[in-house]
């Protein structure tokens, strides 16, 4: 038989001679006669054919049986016999005892994944392709479960990649690792004085894990989690275990039924933390999962240092923020404070204006407000500077000129050992009360606006002080007045703030020291507390939230013999 007659005797449906059985198939029906099922080998006729063909099958990548139209077995390639030594020729297909030979698709046999196709001939036989697809089949499981395993980690970066609270970050680590990592799983965060604060996330029947958390001594802490803070990773799984259910973590696990891992969180100096996860032996940590579970590890521990950095900065931030924040005045006999203040960064909570006092030996008490140049931070830092060198020396000088004099000397010299040419303006005075009520304020003047007096009348009487600039030149012309205050009378200072604060209806004009003259008349029966807010609302007003300097009000109001020892209302 030629090829040419191997073409067109070739049955329609099997593709011409595109596999490798296709041909020869038709060889076979005419090389194997039909009939019953031979006792005895095969004729020498049909043994020679299947010798000729058995020489290019033997080249093929698939196995193949053929079997005659009862199921006997009359060929099996070399190829076959290696992947299904039962199959035997002349038995029965069915005898070999090999499952899956039924219909096309795969089976395991002896170990390996074999794929079948079956393929109908003439004279009702069959042949059966077989090929071994193991290392095919390991080879896209290896990829479909290296691409899961990036799906997931890039999202974990993606929902850990702006950590801002530690607590918030670690519960998210614990809820991310269930239930792809494990079953239950618990992060304990390094200890700080002498306590380690854990989340632990247990998979549930939603699928939306539970996570609760808890506080332990480092005492109590298992000794496989004390070394995972050490770096080290414990790999004795059943001793794992027993620490994790004496601690109470394998929540809806059976202690006999579980493998446990521990991974350190890599950190800066130390591990910010360590991982344990739990899940039922039917899912046993391999080496690919434990390399998850690392890659997993790092990227949490990184999100963990972020936000444990943010945590201290915030801390730092904070703490320093409210030491440069004003401080209210304390309290003096005959005088009720008033305060307002408002940065002109708000999310900052500090500027460059400051107020304050600092009582007196004799019952009097020093007062300031005070503007230094710039905002933000750089002039807060000043501010505090000042205040802090007028805490000291109002306890060698009382009198308000020469106080100011010694303040400015102190900042000419920090400016030139910062190399900043920094200055403030400020009134500093001193103020006592007098017994039958009233009081008396002796001010000082370093190139502020000057305050202004509410007299009982409703007179409003700007104070006539000036003098130069804090900070800038030596010994500066500093101007000195006193002010004698009557029960209910109130002094208002304020920072160029108010007056200079940019609205109105144009938004770019001034609002300026006589509407501030206008908005306080009629306003001398205010509480002092009440006058500052309205000062600083009609300002706020005028600016109709647009862009400000600091804002910073004192007022201080004569109070009556009654309340002159009494607490501020």
């Amino acid at each position: 038989m030629t090829a040419a007659a191997d073409v067109r005797d070739s049955e329609p449906g099997d593709g011409g001679i595109s596999t490798p059985g296709a041909a020869w198939s038709t060889a076979w029906s005419d090389a194997v006669p039909a009939g019953p099922a031979p006792t005895l080998p095969a004729p020498a006729a049909d043994r020679v054919a299947v010798s000729d063909w058995s020489e290019a099958v033997v080249h093929f990548r698939e196995g193949l049986v053929v079997c005659d139209a009862r199921g006997v077995v009359r060929y099996v390639s070399p190829v076959a016999e290696r992947l299904l030594p039962e199959v035997t020729p002349g038995e029965l297909l069915a005898a070999a005892g090999v499952a899956g030979l039924t219909a096309d698709g795969e089976v395991t046999h002896h170990g390996r994944r074999l794929r079948v196709r079956r393929m109908p001939l003439s004279a009702a036989r069959r042949g059966w392709y077989v090929e071994d697809v193991t290392e095919s089949v390991a080879r896209a499981d290896a990829l479909l479960a290296e691409r899961a395993r990036s799906a997931f980690l890039a999202a974990v970066g993606e929902k850990l990649g702006n950590p801002l609270h530690p607590d918030r970050t670690a519960a998210a680590v614990a809820r991310l690792a269930v239930p792809t990592l494990a079953e239950v799983a618990v992060l304990v965060l390094a200890p700080r004085s002498g306590r380690a604060r854990w989340w632990r996330a247990a998979h549930a029947d939603d699928d939306i894990p539970v996570v609760d958390s808890g506080v332990l001594p480092v005492a109590d802490l298992p000794v496989a989690i004390r070394e995972g803070l050490e770096g080290a990773e414990p790999h004795t799984v059943d001793w794992l275990v027993e620490q994790a259910v004496e601690a109470g973590w394998l929540l809806g696990l059976s202690p006999v039924d579980v493998c446990a891992r521990v991974v350190p969180l890599p950190g800066r100096d130390a591990p910010a933390g360590v991982l344990l996860v739990a899940r039922a032996v039917d899912r046993w940590y391999d080496e690919a999962d434990v390399d998850l579970v690392r890659a997993f590890a790092g990227r949490a521990g990184a999100a963990l240092v972020t936000a444990l950095l943010y945590r201290d900065q915030a801390e730092v931030a904070d703490t320093l923020q409210a030491s440069l924040v004003p401080v209210e005045p304390a309290e003096a006999a005959g005088v009720q404070w008033g305060t307002a203040y408002r940065p002109a960064q708000g999310g900052l909570r500090i500027g460059g204006d400051f107020y304050g006092s600092h009582r007196l030996a004799d019952g009097g008490s020093v007062f300031f407000l005070g503007d230094v140049s710039g905002k933000g931070v750089e002039a807060a830092v000043l501010t505090g500077q000042l205040r802090q060198c007028l805490q000291a020396l109002h306890r060698v000088e009382a009198r308000p000129g020469r106080l100011l004099r010694l303040l400015n000397d102190a900042l000419l010299e920090t400016s030139q050992a910062q190399g900043q040419g920094r200055f403030a303006t400020m009134v500093l005075g001193v103020v006592r009360p007098y017994r039958e009520g009233g009081l008396t304020l002796t001010m000082a003047g370093g190139g502020h606006p000057p305050p202004l007096v509410l007299r009982n009348s409703g007179e409003v009487e700007p104070v006539p002080l000036t003098g130069m600039l804090v900070g800038v030149v030596p010994d500066p012309r500093i101007g000195e007045v006193s002010v004698r205050l009557a029960v209910g009378e109130t002094c208002l200072l304020y920072s160029d703030g108010v007056t200079e604060a940019h609205g109105g209806r144009r938004g770019n004009e001034q609002f300026g020291t006589e509407r501030l003259v206008n908005a306080v008349t009629a306003c001398q029966r205010m509480p002092a507390p009440a006058l500052a807010e309205r000062v600083e609302q009609v300002t706020c007003d005028w600016l109709a939230d647009g862009d400000h300097d600091d804002i910073a009000v004192l007022v201080l109001r004569a109070t009556g013999a009654v309340e002159a020892s009494g607490s501020r209302p």
